[in-house]
């Protein structure tokens, strides 16, 4: 939903609907009478002013009750918090109306938790526990790690265990919306295929679009033909669902993500009706073991609810959560120059008893060696997941020593 700007732009702009009826009621108008520009299109609707506020509750009223639309996610919802004079408020009108309102009380309220008017809201919407937010803590932070700079192993750890950093101390463990890769900006398969944004055919000669994408070409810009540089792609696709999949919160993916849609290095598409925008479903056969990758992830998390839940606490001496180093059980944290974050979720459930799950990741370009933490006598760690190959096999494992390859995934199951 984007509740945040219209098409009639700023004062230079056209003339559509809002500004023949009243553009003082609809829009933020500085004293001087100009816009205010919080969306980076140049308007900003008034969406705590009453009129505006009520034409919001009605329309989102009316496809709840006539389409059964079952929840809404809103564009730059920061906006939607911002007082007539563009201040950020406390208690947001508008906001607090869509938390307590009777008719809207059943449906997902998803909060793009900031604004292009550098109001950044991530783990502090105002949210009366309805709100759920995009975390563009998760997206920053795992690109980040996954592609290997210095520093990020312990906001990767944070991350992975669902934001308690962000959420817990608010009572918010449900809160985060985990996503690498949206509408906006690369596609997976891009982020690793492209260091810069190719927006030239745009027609904005290249400024529009994100500077900031955190990207890694794997060694060549673009479409190449060498192996050893298409196989680390992939490997990295995969890294970075598996890491998805395994992270506690509300996962999200970008349609096409799953069999490596492109955009050719574009991360502004919107205004491209072409093979650049659309879905190229000729790459699913291309990537039909991809697609598969993304299957057995996904099943692995239905099958698993420690992967989604506190289970009562931990199991069998183990805490809920707990982080590991490529030796285990790690409390100080992670140095700035460590690339291997391992995170353990164990959990108790009554119809299927005690579920242990071990995510190690390597994002260093060296192979490692990594020891397990030690199970009850009563279990056995076994190989669920390696992305260091497209097909997953699970494979019973005696050992709790393992070695994992440069820049990969393994997920252990304890059984």
């Amino acid at each position: 939903m984007v509740f945040n700007h219209t098409a009639e732009g700023n004062e230079q702009g056209p003339f559509f609907s809002f500004k023949g009826f009243d553009n003082n009621i609809y829009y933020l108008l500085t004293p001087e009478g100009y816009y205010y520009n919080f969306s980076g299109c140049g308007n900003t609707l008034n969406c705590n002013h009453p009129i505006v506020h009520q034409m919001i509750l009605d329309c989102l009223r009316y496809w709840v009750t006539t389409y059964r639309v079952n929840g809404f996610r809103f564009d730059l919802a920061s906006i939607l918090g911002r007082n007539e004079d563009g201040s950020p408020m406390d208690k947001p009108p508008l906001l607090q109306s869509l938390a307590f309102d009777p008719i809207l009380g059943g449906v997902k309220l998803i909060a793009e938790a900031w604004d292009a008017g550098g109001l950044y809201q991530v783990g502090s919407f105002p949210s009366w526990n309805r709100w759920a937010e995009w975390n563009g803590k998760y997206r920053d932070d795992m690109r980040a790690y996954i592609k290997g700079d210095n520093g990020t192993a312990n906001l990767a750890a944070q991350r992975i265990s669902g934001s308690r950093d962000i959420y817990e101390s608010k009572g918010r463990e449900n809160a985060s919306v985990n996503f690498l890769t949206c509408h906006d900006g690369f596609t997976l398969y891009d982020l690793f295929a492209y260091n810069d944004k190719h927006n030239d055919a745009n027609g904005w000669g290249n400024t529009d679009g994100n500077n900031n994408n955190c990207s890694w070409n794997c060694g060549a810009e673009g479409e190449t033909s060498d192996p050893a540089v298409n196989e680390l792609r992939l490997r990295m696709v995969r890294n970075s669902f598996a890491l998805l999949m395994c992270s506690r919160g509300i996962p999200m993916f970008l349609s096409g993500d799953e069999f490596c849609n492109t955009q050719f290095g574009n991360n502004n598409a919107y205004c491209q009706d072409n093979i650049t925008s659309w879905l190229d479903w000729r790459r699913l056969d291309k990537y039909r073991d991809m697609f598969g990758f993304f299957k057995y992830m996904i099943a692995f998390r239905k099958a698993h609810r420690v992967l989604r839940a506190d289970l009562s606490g931990g199991v069998m001496g183990f805490p809920d959560v707990s982080f590991h180093g490529v030796t285990p059980w790690r409390k100080d944290g992670f140095g700035g120059d460590e690339h291997y974050v391992g995170v353990m979720f164990a959990g108790y459930e009554r119809d299927k008893g005690a579920e242990v799950v071990y995510v190690a990741s390597n994002a260093y370009w060296g192979e490692l060696d990594v020891t397990l933490p030690e199970l009850p006598l009563s279990m056995h760690w076994e190989l669920v997941c390696s992305t260091w190959q497209a097909e997953q096999k699970a494979q019973h494992f005696e050992s709790r020593s393992f070695r994992i390859g440069p820049r990969s995934v393994m997920v252990f199951l304890g059984r």
